[in-house]
């Protein structure tokens, strides 16, 4: 079959000038060796694999690729003989070039290349000529160019850095929403816009807050190990543009979503008989002195930290901060309205909505991925990168412990599969594998988060009989279970486990006792529970003056 116009034939090929051309020392799939030249400005030879699979994606067509073979075995490719160099048509002529996954020319390409119609060697000349363009352009173009023009590698690594953070945050953020689905499911329709609301103002005051006061609190730089203070605000601080660096702003922003986790926390266990005014006292004084002061003695670089004491992400500082706050208000409040008849039985008070329950608990654990994996505070290298998808493995797998043990557990002591059990399993595992997430194996989590589903329903149970009404049992999920945590992460995570102990019995009553004094004066001065008559008719009511659906009764 004549070949020949259009093409070249091998002995047609003269040897390139020395020093010119492309020397091949293997093409094996997507690799391409260096370019040897002795012309200044050439790209380096990283980006010979880059251009090349570039090439490859642009031939996809099972014909071009025929053509591309058939340019090659004929030294013609795009360009010129002196595009490869003699050598490598002697190469391509030998078939030396099917490592790059495509097929040697048959005969069957000779006849039918022949046959084509002009509209369809347009085409195909198009697409050779763009191919044999870009490969010269990028042969072409100055090897400086990315250097001076583009962003470093650590440039790279310090902005992947400070970005996923970001994200990480804004999946914390996105658990408020967790939290105001879950409390407002698991209560009364007639107090969810009360509920509602305390979650919005807990985002919103401990947000202003924690800017002012309690980040400098949190984090004073050099202090005594008890009680320090920074700065007001976030600083001006600027950091070096390498891995691992943090820009201030997203520091903070990455901690404030954390204050304002704990706080809510609280809403659901003193739900449907406190004073809004009253509530927003506390989450101002939570998230503005209470929480930073305790979380600097471990984050801060504190007296605990200064010890050894371990809590990766705070199932500690963060949640059973909050849980014993919690329980410290439900104590103070005393129970709802009919909670528990005048002989003392146990009568529950059923939520309203189980489909709201469900999807803020689904959210919430979502919003973990930020809360724990985002709790590395660098991700680039493969160290960082093995550490995130443990963590992130982990986290599910204690979290589905959880959910499995607890309905397993309530459905032995109770007779029934319990649904608001099985949810408060799910939450129980998470904050139980909050403080060793990155410090035990698969197995250990999955015992984590399994012991911690048989503890919340255990806590419900020891709630109910002390006569302490949590609605939502805050108490079991955040209180006891990070206490769990904290002393498992001394069982499991190769930490002193006498210092875990300590430090999971001194951050929770730091939060009982104060926020237990903070309850009884506004009790002691009339400022903390409604009246009977406010607390039947609903605080969305009477607190707020609209109900949560449709005209009020």
């Amino acid at each position: 079959m004549a070949h020949r116009e259009g093409f070249l034939d091998s002995q047609d090929c003269q040897r390139p000038p020395e020093g010119d051309g492309l020397s091949v020392q293997e093409i094996s799939g997507a690799r391409v060796a260096e370019r040897v030249s002795t012309s200044a400005g050439l790209v380096p030879q990283s980006w010979a694999p880059a251009v090349f699979r570039a090439l490859l994606i642009l031939v996809e067509r099972p014909i071009f690729r025929g053509f591309a073979v058939y340019g090659l075995r004929c030294c013609k490719w795009s360009t010129s003989c002196n595009g490869l160099g003699a050598g490598n048509c002697r190469r391509a002529q030998d078939g030396q070039f099917g490592a790059m996954n495509v097929p040697p020319i048959g005969k069957e390409h000779g006849p039918r290349i022949m046959r084509m119609k002009l509209g369809e060697w347009k085409k195909i000349m198009t697409r050779s000529a763009l191919a044999g363009g870009a490969f010269s352009l990028a042969l072409a173009m100055p090897e400086t160019a990315l250097a001076e023009d583009g962003p470093t590698t650590a440039e790279i690594s310090y902005a992947l850095d400070n970005m996923i953070l970001f994200v990480c945050a804004v999946l914390v953020l996105f658990m408020q929403a967790g939290f105001a689905l879950l409390e407002a499911g698991f209560n009364e329709s007639k107090n969810a816009v009360n509920i509602l609301t305390k979650n919005v103002m807990d985002l919103g005051v401990g947000v202003l807050l924690f800017f002012f006061i309690g980040y400098g609190l949190m984090y004073p730089g050099d202090f005594n190990g008890y009680l320090g203070f920074g700065q007001f605000g976030i600083g001006s601080t600027t950091t070096d543009p390498v891995a691992g660096a943090l820009n201030p702003q997203v520091d903070w922003l990455f901690q404030v979503v954390f204050a304002a986790t704990a706080a809510t926390i609280v809403s659901g266990a003193v739900a449907g008989r406190m004073k809004f005014g009253a509530y927003l006292v506390y989450s101002a004084v939570l998230t503005g002195m209470i929480y930073p002061i305790s979380g600097s003695w471990k984050w801060g670089g504190g007296w605990l930290d200064a010890m050894g004491f371990y809590d990766f992400a705070g199932s500690i500082v963060v949640h059973a901060v909050g849980g014993f706050a919690g329980l410290a208000g439900a104590m103070i409040l005393g129970p709802r309205i009919g909670r528990y008849s005048e002989s003392g039985q146990s009568k529950p008070i059923p939520g309203h909505n189980m489909t709201f329950a469900t999807l803020g608990v689904l959210i919430l654990w979502v919003g973990w991925y930020g809360f724990n994996p985002g709790s590395q505070l660098a991700f680039t290298g493969s160290g960082n990168t093995d550490a995130t998808v443990l963590i992130a493995a982990n986290t599910t797998l204690a979290a589905a412990a959880g959910v499995v043990i607890a309905l397993i557990t309530a459905w032995v002591a109770f007779g029934k599969p319990d649904l608001t059990m099985a949810l408060n399993g799910a939450l129980a595992g998470l904050v139980g594998i909050t403080a060793n997430c990155d410090s035990v194996t698969n197995g250990e989590a999955l015992m984590i988060g399994g012991i911690a589903g048989v503890l919340v329903v255990l806590g419900i149970i020891l709630l109910d009989k002390a006569k302490i009404d949590d609605p939502v049992g805050a108490w079991p999920v955040h209180g006891l279970c990070g206490v769990w945590g904290g002393i498992a992460t001394g069982i499991f995570g190769d930490y002193d486990l006498g210092v875990q102990v300590l430090g999971s019995v001194v951050i929770p009553l730091w939060a009982f006792v104060t926020m237990g004094i903070v309850f009884g004066v506004m009790k002691v001065t009339g400022n903390l529970r409604v009246s009977e008559e406010e607390e039947a008719i609903g605080l969305d009511i009477t607190e707020h003056g609209m109900p949560a659906y449709g005209k009020p009764a």
